[in-house]
């Protein structure tokens, strides 16, 4: 998070970096749904504090890339593990799965 923003402002930034400023969100259609601490797997020591939110609703406007993404890639649990991260792999996905947010 830069200074100054709470964690809803930058996942809704984050969401537009990721998917372009074209994208609309409803600021009311995002739900907290876990948060925790980790180590940073580029350094090994860094502690990092995430949030993850869930988006409750079709997301509206133009999806486009932007110059941090080549191309889009909708997960699904089917598709295995081996493209996540290990933040993804090991904590949001396993959360997600038992608590019934993603199939």
């Amino acid at each position: 998070m830069k200074e100054g923003e709470s964690p809803l402002e930058a996942a809704i930034r984050e969401c537009h970096e990721e998917l372009g400023n074209k994208a609309i969100f409803d600021d009311s259609l995002f739900e907290l749904i876990m948060e925790f601490d980790e180590i940073a797997t580029s350094d090994g020591k860094t502690s990092i504090h995430f949030y993850v939110f869930k988006y409750n609703g079709n997301l509206q406007g133009e999806l486009t890339t932007s110059e941090e993404i080549e191309k889009f890639k909708w997960y699904e649990s089917k598709d295995g593990t081996d493209i996540l991260s290990n933040t993804l792999k090991n904590e949001v996905v396993p959360y997600c799965l038992k608590n019934n947010l993603i199939n």
